[in-house]
């Protein structure tokens, strides 16, 4: 093997060593201006698109043991990698979809499994990490504070009850 062509499936092996999940995708008709400011929204994820040659990522995804993708390799293909938020990614792709209409999701791989372009758009309408940790601490504080309310309720009737009679009393 040529070492032109060594270096560049060393280079895709690094790529899909940055994180747990990576997205091919479609970028035909996307100029260089789209693709830039597809890079800046990835960046805020701390997420990479790169541009590959379809045989160095067959031959790098082989070696690395991934889910075949031979049916996802036609047509351009790029990259998305990186982050620890793939929810995030998968939604800065579908808003970027949505307005420019232009890079299209072919599939992904999710903790070395293959995930359809259905599946990365069901992942984009998750809601956010920050989200689900808020919504998992309510649910965790939720017991707690009717437990509390409970236990309130026994001292509250009883201090009602004593108010009534003093009202009675009084009167």
């Amino acid at each position: 093997m040529r070492a032109e062509k060594q270096y560049l499936i060393a280079e895709v092996e690094t790529h899909l060593k940055k994180s747990d999940y990576v997205i091919l995708a479609n970028f035909n008709g996307a100029s260089v201006a789209d693709l830039a400011e597809l890079r800046k929204r990835l960046a805020v994820e701390k997420a990479e698109f790169h541009v590959v040659k379809n045989s160095s990522l067959r031959v790098a995804a082989k070696a690395l043991g991934l889910p075949s993708i031979e049916e996802c390799l036609t047509g351009p293909t790029a990259l998305i990698v990186g982050g620890r938020n793939s929810p995030g990614v998968a939604k800065v792709l579908k808003q970027f979809f949505k307005e420019k209409q232009k890079i299209a999701v072919k599939a992904g791989i999710l903790s070395q499994k293959l995930i359809t372009a259905k599946q990365i758009e069901q992942l984009a309408e998750m809601p956010s990490l920050e989200t689900l940790r808020a919504q998992f601490l309510g649910l965790l504080n939720q017991p707690a504070s009717s437990f509390v309310r409970v236990i309130n309720a026994v001292p509250q009737a009883a201090l009602n009850v004593l108010q009534a009679k003093v009202r009675a009393a009084g009167a």
